[in-house]
């Protein structure tokens, strides 16, 4: 396996992308285990109408396609927002052996809140996981798109 490298500055060029497009900014990096960008991508859930186009599924999709296999055993997943436990769920079942991720989401995240998808009984797998990666840059990337959400129109 080569060096570490983070390409958490990848997903959170991904998740500005998002917020360009008017979707919540969540932005995804999918590599595998030499450290080769599989997929990126971020949230396109309003674009294609579709409530499971987080990034983290377009890029397990993606990348999926891109090796012909339904698993991406070594794969690493950077990831600027905690996972709901949707996008948990699809780690885990993809075999994903390492998850990154930016900002905590303690309103829907299923990694250390809410569902705890990886710590579960049910869980088949359980990537290691790292959180905290560029935590602030991804939240404040989360805060200025809602606060101009919610600001009063001139």
């Amino acid at each position: 396996m080569s060096p570490f490298r983070s390409h958490m500055d990848l997903a959170l060029a991904e998740a500005e992308a998002a917020a360009a497009r008017g979707e919540v900014p969540v932005g995804a990096v999918l590599v595998d285990a030499r450290g080769t960008v599989l997929a990126r991508d971020g949230n396109r859930t309003r674009e294609r109408s579709d409530p499971t186009a987080h990034a983290e599924m377009l890029v397990i999709r993606a990348a999926c396609a891109a090796v012909a296999s339904k698993r991406l055993p070594g794969a690493q997943l950077y990831v600027t927002l905690e996972p709901c436990a949707m996008c948990a769920a699809a780690i885990a079942a993809a075999r994903i052996a390492r998850l990154y991720y930016g900002a905590p989401d303690p309103k829907s995240g299923g990694v250390a809140h809410g569902a705890r998808v990886f710590s579960h009984p049910q869980a088949h797998h359980a990537p290691e996981v790292f959180d905290g990666i560029s935590a602030d840059p991804a939240a404040a990337l989360l805060r200025r798109f809602f606060a101009a959400r919610r600001a009063p129109e001139a």
